[in-house]
């Protein structure tokens, strides 16, 4: 048994505890699914005790619960600042020991993360949360880059909830491997692309998340901040205390349609072009209430092309890094076999997988791994999300992502 400290105020009122509550030795005081009806009875089922614990084995089902809460405040139209300090704590969730460990990283953690940050209006405890989520999201990059992107664009293609954290995260995990593995900018480029990246669309976060479950087009006002979004982020950054030129005018000019060479462009203009390309594929990626998500292969083969439809050199360069079929994209193999992308391969069509679904259709008790550039294995086509019914489990899954040194291509 495992226990971490929870925060009691996250505790949801009236509905099943999705999770045992426990005395700091381990005493169980509440059982999974004991409806906490009031503070009272909460403080009467824990013994008056100031702290509780939940075993960490359980800990995903809270987090979880989590943020669902968080997300009601958000449909509740509660006060920015009131949202962005329904905070996880490192030692409420065990954070420390995911930070000991890339096995454990728990991405809805860092989705909450991710979330808080982007809301945040004061200056210094902004670029706290986005100095520590960066610091994380890049060592996770530099340590497993095919888990990153395995877990980022699972849950980009599979959950509406936090839509403005999980695609800022996606979209900057791109850029940072853009940067570092295929266009071999200096270190201090990747890391500012990666921060415009987390932050290019922070003048409309709020808005992003409504309109993830917004069945009709975007009414006129919402329009007018979608037009106005990228200036209204700029000044957002300023006044949270960034002054970076080249960072600035990355998230100023992110929506521009220039397509052309990159080495000639200044550092922002690169960076806004890079991050223009891969805020495309993020969002035909990601599920929304009034439409259907493209699979990654069709989401990433349009971000090939520019607006002239020339090979564009930031798209290029992303597929390079990502592959047409990414980790965390389903496929479906020659045997009829439906699988989950898990590592990238020797080039962009010919990834690792794991088959979720035999050729029978049946789910499959046992992960079986396919090398996809083997002629038996060949990859035939793409699989939405939604067509796949088996449940994936980042923590069993997660591991087989996993690249020996001596096998990275870079």
């Amino acid at each position: 048994m495992n226990l971490v400290t929870i925060n009691i105020d996250s505790i949801r009122l009236g509905q099943p505890l999705p999770f045992s509550l426990r005395g700091e030795d381990g005493t169980l005081l509440a059982q999974k699914g004991f409806v906490v009806a009031s503070r009272d009875s909460l403080k009467i089922a824990s013994g008056g005790r100031d702290r509780l614990f939940v075993d960490v084995d359980e800990s995903e089902n809270f987090r979880r619960a989590y943020v669902g809460k968080l997300y009601d405040l958000v449909r509740e139209d509660r006060a920015l600042g009131k949202i962005a300090g329904v905070e996880i704590a490192s030692k409420d969730l065990g954070t420390n020991r995911a930070e000991a460990n890339d096995d454990i990283t728990d991405w809805l953690d860092l989705q909450v993360q991710a979330n808080a940050m982007l809301r945040d209006i004061n200056a210094d405890t902004f670029q706290a949360k986005l100095a520590r989520l960066q610091r994380q999201l890049t060592r996770h990059l530099h340590g497993n880059p095919d888990g990153t992107l395995f877990a980022l664009i699972h849950l980009s293609a599979s959950e509406v909830r936090l839509y403005s954290a999980t695609h800022a995260m996606l979209v900057s995990a791109m850029c940072s491997l853009a940067a570092r593995e295929v266009l071999k900018w200096p270190a201090e480029l990747e890391a500012t692309v990666g921060s415009a990246a987390l932050t290019m669309n922070i003048g409309m976060t709020e808005l992003q998340d409504r309109l993830a479950l917004q069945k009709e087009a975007p009414n006129p006002d919402q329009r007018r901040q979608i037009d106005r979004h990228a200036a209204l982020s700029v000044a957002g950054l300023q006044s949270r205390g960034i002054t970076q030129a080249s960072w600035l005018e990355a998230v100023a000019h992110h929506h521009d349609k220039v397509p052309g060479p990159l080495d000639s462009r200044p550092d922002g203009l690169r960076m806004a072009r890079l991050i223009q390309r891969a805020d495309m594929f993020a969002a035909r990626l990601a599920p929304r209430a009034s439409r259907v998500p493209e699979p990654p292969a069709a989401a990433m083969q349009a971000c090939y092309f520019d607006e002239n439809r020339q090979i564009d050199a930031a798209g290029a360069a992303l597929i390079k890094t990502v592959g047409i079929y990414s980790p965390g994209s389903l496929v479906r193999l020659s045997t009829n076999e439906i699988a989950v992308v898990t590592q990238r391969g020797s080039n962009t069509t010919t990834p690792k997988v794991a088959v979720l679904i035999n050729r029978n259709g049946m789910p499959t008790g046992e992960l079986i791994v396919r090398d996809t550039s083997q002629r038996d294995y060949k990859i035939v086509a793409s699989v939405p999300h939604r067509e796949v019914k088996v449940q994936i489990s980042l923590e069993r899954l997660l591991p087989l992502t996993k690249v020996a040194a001596s096998d990275r291509p870079w």
